[in-house]
């Protein structure tokens, strides 16, 4: 290989150097002619040139080239959160949910964020780019409950909930809220709007209503609770206006005053 580059420096460099190249394209288009002249040029102890070898002997077995050019990377250690998606550069790439607690390795490119579990590729994403806080997930890494309302979005259940009453429509977009990823606020929202089918639209309606009286974030296992124990079927009781004095015994009128006077 070193005598290799003395041929090269030897025969390209050293027939260029008097030449005189006003960009770089022109010095490239000399060196491409010497070294096709240099593999070209017949061998002095043995028959045929480089060129010639390179087709009877190398060509055969060379590995094609990489679909892709070789890009620089940066590595990152990440854990799998709760939801089965690491954080990366203030955004969120899904993970098969089977690694969830454990440490991975994360090669991040321009273009691709490639994650790995002991030295092997568990997935890949593109890239994201723009505003911070953006989730890429696939479907296949979801446990199987949460895949079951893929075919389901947020839009369709806000749409059902307001079908139903408007106090019902803010507890679902309260749940959707609640969650980095909304997927994983369907089993709840679907369970929810459910219950009308056990306990009548006006009750869930009512229960809901009741429930955002204690909280602006109520949960599904609390609207449940409120129907369990029929807590919406109590009225809130009317205070009493203060200004009805003479319903209160104690008080003494302007008549009492006078027979004493």
């Amino acid at each position: 290989m070193e005598g290799a580059v003395g041929v090269l420096s030897t025969w390209i460099l050293a027939a260029l150097r008097r030449q005189r190249f006003f960009s770089l394209g022109e010095l490239n288009e000399a060196i491409r002619e010497k070294l096709e002249e240099l593999n070209r040029k017949p061998f002095q102890k043995k028959p045929g040139s480089r060129f010639s070898v390179f087709l009877e002997e190398e060509k055969a077995i060379l590995l094609p080239l990489p679909a892709a050019p070789y890009e620089l990377a940066v590595w990152k250690v990440a854990t799998v959160q709760f939801n089965y998606h690491v954080l990366v550069d203030k955004m969120y790439y899904s993970v098969p949910y089977e690694y969830i607690k454990h440490k991975v390795d994360v090669r991040i490119t321009s273009h691709v964020e490639e994650v790995f579990f002991q030295a092997n590729r568990i997935c890949s994403h593109p890239k994201l780019q723009g505003s911070q806080g953006q989730y890429s997930t696939v479907t296949e890494h979801m446990p199987e409950d949460h895949q079951k309302y893929t075919a389901w979005n947020g839009a369709r259940f806000e749409s059902w909930a307001k079908s139903i009453g408007e106090h019902t429509s803010v507890v679902v977009k309260a749940i959707l809220a609640s969650h980095r990823v909304e997927q994983q606020g369907y089993r709840s929202c679907m369970g929810l709007l459910k219950l009308a089918d056990k306990y009548s639209i006006s009750r869930l309606e009512a229960a809901c209503q009741k429930a955002l009286s204690y909280t602006p974030n109520p949960s599904f296992k609390s609207i449940q609770t409120i129907l369990q124990t029929g807590q919406d079927k109590i009225r809130k009781e009317e205070p009493v206006e203060a200004s009805d004095s003479s319903s209160f015994g104690f008080t003494r009128g302007a008549d009492y005053y006078r027979r004493n006077s």
